[in-house]
């Protein structure tokens, strides 16, 4: 029974709760980019490009018999989500930092002590 214990312990844990709720977020936002780049980002920015070249997808793009279009996509989606979340990252540190800078620092235990005293002193 300790097996289980162990393990209802280790699932239940802040940080295990916390990762699952990141990977479904994380997988929720990749379709999000890739929707982004698909849809938006190659019809837009690349379409004269492959007008040019006479393709209609980016998938299609080939130099000799080696096909790198989907590679290509795969490096604009993950240029788009690193930036996104470099973003996101930045915006935070932002916000923490202000936090940080509101909140008063609290007194040391000396002055804790000493307040103590003094309230005590002034009970007599």
């Amino acid at each position: 029974m300790s097996f289980i214990k162990d393990f209802k312990a280790f699932a239940t844990k802040g940080n295990v709760v916390d990762l699952a709720v990141a990977v479904i977020i994380g997988a929720a936002f990749t379709a999000i980019v890739s929707s982004l780049v698909t849809d938006i980002i190659t019809p837009l920015i690349l379409a004269p490009v492959l007008d040019k070249l006479g393709l209609k997808d980016i998938a299609e793009l080939k130099w000799g018999a080696v096909t790198y279009g989907k590679f290509l996509a795969a490096v604009i989606n993950f240029l788009v989500i690193a930036f996104v979340i470099f973003l996101m990252v930045r915006a935070i540190s932002k916000l923490q930092k202000k936090q940080e800078e509101a909140a008063p620092p609290a007194p040391s235990s000396t002055d804790q002590l000493l307040a103590e005293i003094r309230d005590e002193l002034r009970k007599k």
